[in-house]
């Protein structure tokens, strides 16, 4: 497994990717985007991008980690945690010293030292783009941000990642059960049901 910038031949699967986890792709540009990809198969595991905000004379540059997502089959094996750490090493060789992201999971951040912020200490362009984003989400969406310098992998990301491989669909068809086909198992009658 490793990351690497997208290219453009990766714009129709990210697109549908984004699609398939219901994340918003504003000002989708592939280019922005880092992909997570199994050395093996060559598949497609998980992605991030990096979002530039402008900020006026008075106010600088801001940058936000956003559209971060892996497929459901890769879960837990440290895409995520991999993708966001190439995302956090980007902004720190463009020499931002903060990065910040708006989520609805920021438990899953705070591991690697993300830390809240209060939505009035925002900066405005991400104050504006929080609203959106609980517009688009539900209103459970927080600000994070983090000094680039602090950032932490777990050990346990590192070993996941190192040996990730695909969750296994032939072992989630070999437990089908009659509710998988809508039978309610109590009600049901049977071809050869003898009444008894």
């Amino acid at each position: 497994m490793y990351i690497r910038d997208a290219k453009n031949r990766d714009e129709a699967w990210l697109l549908d990717a984004i699609e398939q986890l219901g994340l918003d792709d504003v000002a989708f540009r592939s280019r922005d985007y880092v992909i997570a990809v199994d050395e093996e198969s060559g598949d497609r595991a998980g992605f991030g991008r990096l979002r530039l905000h402008r900020g006026d004379e008075e106010e600088e540059n801001r940058i936000e980690l956003t559209g971060i997502g892996v497929l459901p089959e890769w879960r837990d094996r440290g895409v995520g945690a991999h993708v966001i750490e190439r995302l956090v090493d980007t902004a720190a060789a463009d020499r931002f010293e903060t990065v910040y992201v708006l989520t609805d999971q920021p438990e899953y951040l705070t591991q690697f030292g993300f830390e809240r912020v209060d939505t009035d200490d925002l900066p405005e362009a991400l104050s504006d783009r929080l609203d959106e984003k609980r517009e688009f989400l539900g209103g459970d969406v927080v600000g994070l941000h983090l000094a680039v310098d602090d950032f932490e992998m777990l050990d346990r990301f590192r070993e996941a990642f190192k040996a990730a491989e695909p969750a296994d669909a032939a072992a989630d068809d070999a437990t089908e059960s009659p509710e998988d086909f809508g039978i309610d198992p109590e009600s049901a009658t049977y071809k050869y049901d003898t009444g008894r």
